[in-house]
């Protein structure tokens, strides 16, 4: 009796071949990769150009399956102006170390860096700016899940450095435009698809200022302008709503700042990192960082993501150029993330928890960060 011929593996039906895993079916994949944490897609991003494409280029399925399993991560969105570009260019980042920048579409309407943005929710507003050195009365809306932009509802008064903060579902925006205007500030209720911007009452004599940074700090909207800041609160009476912020605070606000755990942050004219605390009106510098991070006197900016407070600077590449013109084209960012914990009589102290160092291929030298901020994806 002659010994049964050895069969072979029939081939995988083509119904559960997958580019990404061949033996499972590309959904099973996805959904699978999504229960990694997201410190191990640097890695699997070099397991094939199919991990590439997916981790790397084409993510929205992936961020998808993510939000269903409630393993949704802070992000940074950050974005660059090149020095002959009138619009900057905008990333997304990981903020974890190794893991490369993602370059968004550009917006539809190329605005200047002198536009604003707010986050709320999974997206970002980039308010007004100027076209052509005109202000702007554009609103654009970016989803990075989707990497799409869309157009919103178009301010009442063109702006461009104002100040923008979404608080308690609504986008505020104040200054920037002509301080005769009705509706120097407005509001957008974001929770309403076919909300128009409604007019926010505001003394005349608060006009005659321009924004240089804002955020939201204990239910109300702050902004820090060229002669004083301003305060606003939603839920005060209309003739008790706005105010002038604390000398304190208005005296150590340097333009850019993060809130985090209820301490708005910014860095002095020493490029001292520092903690405004509104219970106690004061300022206290962040100690501990002296001996890990530069001093920003200016090039920097903070975010709060995750509850950590990230620093985000231009950077010098301090490795060697592959060719002559490597340097000339690339930009280099440096961010860390700090810990900081409240010790006696109120003193802040600051740990670095991780640090990376990130090059932007194919960006001319002098390109400059124009927005940093955190949302979750």
């Amino acid at each position: 009796m002659s010994a049964a011929a050895p069969t072979s593996s029939p081939d995988l039906p083509e119904v559960i071949r997958g580019g990404l895993i061949p033996a499972l079916p590309d959904d099973l994949s996805i959904h699978c990769i999504a229960l990694l944490p997201r410190a191990a897609h640097p890695s699997l991003a070099l397991v094939s150009r199919a991990f590439h494409a997916l981790l790397c280029l084409h993510p929205e399925r992936l961020l998808a399956a993510r939000r269903c399993l409630r393993l949704s991560e802070p992000h940074i969105l950050l974005s660059l102006r090149p020095p002959a570009s009138a619009s900057p260019l905008f990333f997304l980042l990981l903020p974890q170390p190794g893991w490369p920048p993602l370059p968004l579409p550009p917006p539809p309407v190329p605005v200047s860096s002198s536009s604003s943005v707010a986050v709320e929710g999974n997206r970002m507003f980039l308010v007004g700016g100027s076209v052509s050195g005109v202000p702007s009365p554009s609103v654009q809306i970016l989803d990075p899940r989707t990497r799409s932009w869309s157009v919103g509802p178009r301010l009442s008064s063109p702006r461009e450095f104002a100040a923008a903060v979404a608080l308690s579902g609504e986008l505020f925006v104040a200054g920037g435009c002509v301080p005769s205007s009705p509706f120097w500030a407005e509001s957008l209720d974001l929770s309403t698809p076919d909300a128009k911007w409604a007019m926010v009452s505001s003394p005349p004599h608060f006009r005659e200022k321009w924004m240089h940074g804002s955020a939201s700090l204990a239910g109300k909207v702050l902004a820090v302008a060229d002669r004083g800041g301003l305060a606003y609160d939603p839920a005060a009476p209309p003739g008790e709503a706005w105010a002038p912020v604390s000398p304190v605070l208005d005296m150590g606000w340097k333009g850019r700042a993060a809130v985090v755990g209820g301490i708005l942050y910014s860095y002095d004219y020493l490029g001292q990192v520092k903690g405004y605390d509104p219970d106690t009106d004061s300022w206290s510098k962040v100690e501990g960082l002296e001996q890990e991070l530069p001093k920003f006197l200016c090039g920097a900016t903070l975010a709060n993501v995750g509850g950590l407070l990230y620093l985000v600077w231009e950077g010098k590449w301090k490795g060697k150029a592959k060719g002559k013109g490597e340097a000339r084209s690339m930009v280099v960012i440096d961010w860390a993330a700090i810990e900081v914990t409240k010790a006696e009589e109120g003193r802040l102290r600051g740990k670095v928890v991780s640090r990376d160092t990130i090059k932007f291929m194919d960006m001319p030298k002098g390109s400059a960060i124009t927005h940093c901020i955190a949302l979750e994806l």
